[in-house]
């Protein structure tokens, strides 16, 4: 196995691009499109437990004015092989100190392509 292939890296550096500028327009489809599509699929929030597709999606849907306006401070993406990636990053919220941390786990799946399958936010006091 290959941990950091360039060329897998790449990828998902891209698509953690995808998904940070869709969050900040909050573009609900193509966060929808990240995520896998499958009953399976979880995303732990701050105040939220979401299991399946269809709860995630109706939560960003329900969400309004979308996600507050964040910078990202530290970012970390590994690559194990082809198909299986993890991205942390820590962020804090525009006009505050405070800032959280967020995880994701994306695999390469046949036919889909690279999805999120499981993600976790969280709320720190404070992001130095």
């Amino acid at each position: 196995m290959i941990i950091d292939d360039p060329a897998v890296h790449a990828e998902i550096t891209a698509l953690f691009s995808r998904y940070e500028t869709a969050l900040g327009a909050n573009d609900t489809a193509t966060l929808d499109g990240l995520f896998w599509p499958s009953p399976d699929v979880v995303r732990f929030g701050v105040g939220e437990a979401l299991f399946g597709a269809a709860a995630i999606s109706a939560f960003r849907a329900n969400r309004a004015g979308g996600s507050p306006p964040r910078r990202l401070g530290r970012v970390v993406i590994k690559t194990f092989g082809a198909d299986f990636a993890v991205t942390n990053a820590e962020f804090t919220r525009a006009h505050e100190r405070r800032g959280g941390r967020q995880s994701q786990t994306w695999v390469r799946l046949p036919g889909l392509g690279w999805r999120i399958v499981a993600a976790h936010v969280s709320l720190a006091a404070e992001i130095s």
